[in-house]
């Protein structure tokens, strides 16, 4: 494994971890793609989501923050909060994986659990801020501030010496995607994007599809929880619109297949919404055949007995 260093400032010198590279012949041979793992699962707090927390944090003069999220931007968000010295309030599903929640509480977050079947997280987010004014209120994914620490991922993608023709990226409410798809740009990369969404959660697909945002009715239950958003940040369309190559759509069983292959043939853990992406191109061989694919692996920030479940599931190895 090797990490990439990107320009971090001073102020981020030790908080936002450059991303670790992995090439596994055993999987490419295995795949039948020539694959590039880009893992988050060594980020602080354990995806990439702490770049975007931290520069929120760090960039606004509010000294309490509120925010929804399945989990992984709720315990970034409170890790950042910690080292600047301000106060989190993070609104989680009442659902969300146990490692989550408590990795949120055990930074000192103010931890708010809803029942999203009764009231949504962003109704419960507007009460919390009408309790507490002066607060900032901040979105995981649609907000500049999100999309520009996220960049810093893309940046450093433009930094490897090793040649790539594609990157694969999970997407949910498409700040991940948005911020790749610039820092690509920014480090003048001319190569192809592809977002990796659930097909049980494949609003981004259908957008794309019909070229206008597409809003889900309700929260898809995918095992991929980071990506159980009900539809993109207006902030992230205006760039994926125009900046992605296409979003490919993964079923269940891939994305589980793909958080078993990273297990068994690559030895890393991750979570269900960061094997999005191989299980994207597992889903597609023909599609990346002869090309060289970047696999961004978003978190490994997963529950124990999910995980046991999953790895045990029929066609374990």
């Amino acid at each position: 494994m090797e990490s990439v260093a990107s320009e971090m400032t001073l102020t981020s010198i030790g908080a936002i971890r450059p991303v670790t590279i992995i090439e596994s012949e055993k999987l490419s041979r295995s795949a039948r793609v020539n694959l590039i793992i880009a893992t988050e699962t060594f980020q602080t707090t354990g995806s990439f989501k702490f770049r975007a927390a931290y520069n929120v944090c760090s960039s606004v003069a509010e000294e309490t923050l509120i925010t929804a999220s399945s989990g992984n931007f709720g315990q970034a968000m409170a890790c950042a909060c910690l080292m600047l010295g301000k106060k989190a309030i993070i609104v989680m599903p009442s659902n969300s994986a146990k490692v989550k929640v408590d990795a949120t509480r055990s930074y000192g977050a103010v931890v708010d659990l809803v029942d999203t079947k009764v009231k949504s997280r962003a109704q419960r987010v507007a009460e919390l801020a009408a309790e507490n004014p002066g607060a900032r209120v901040c979105s995981a994914y649609d907000d500049p501030l999100v999309i520009d620490g996220n960049a810093s991922l893309g940046r450093e993608m433009g930094l490897l010496t090793r040649a790539f023709d594609v990157v694969v990226v999970p997407v949910g409410g498409g700040g991940l995607a948005a911020g790749v798809v610039n820092g690509l740009k920014q480090s003048n990369r001319n190569v192809q994007v592809y977002g990796a969404e659930p097909l049980l959660a494949n609003d981004a697909a259908q957008s794309l599809r019909t070229g206008a945002v597409v809003r889900l009715d309700h929260e898809p239950q995918t095992i991929a929880d980071g990506a159980r958003t009900v539809s993109l940040g207006a902030h992230n369309w205006e760039i994926l619109k125009h900046g992605l190559t296409g979003i490919l759509e993964v079923s269940e069983e891939k994305i589980a297949e793909a958080l078993r292959r990273y297990f068994f043939e690559v030895n890393l853990k991750v979570e269900p919404t960061g094997a999005l992406a191989l299980g994207a191109v597992l889903s597609n061989p023909a599609l990346f055949a002869d090309k060289t694919v970047v696999c961004i692996v978003s978190g490994g920030n997963v529950d124990s007995d999910t995980y046991s479940r999953i790895l045990n599931e029929s066609g374990a190895r």
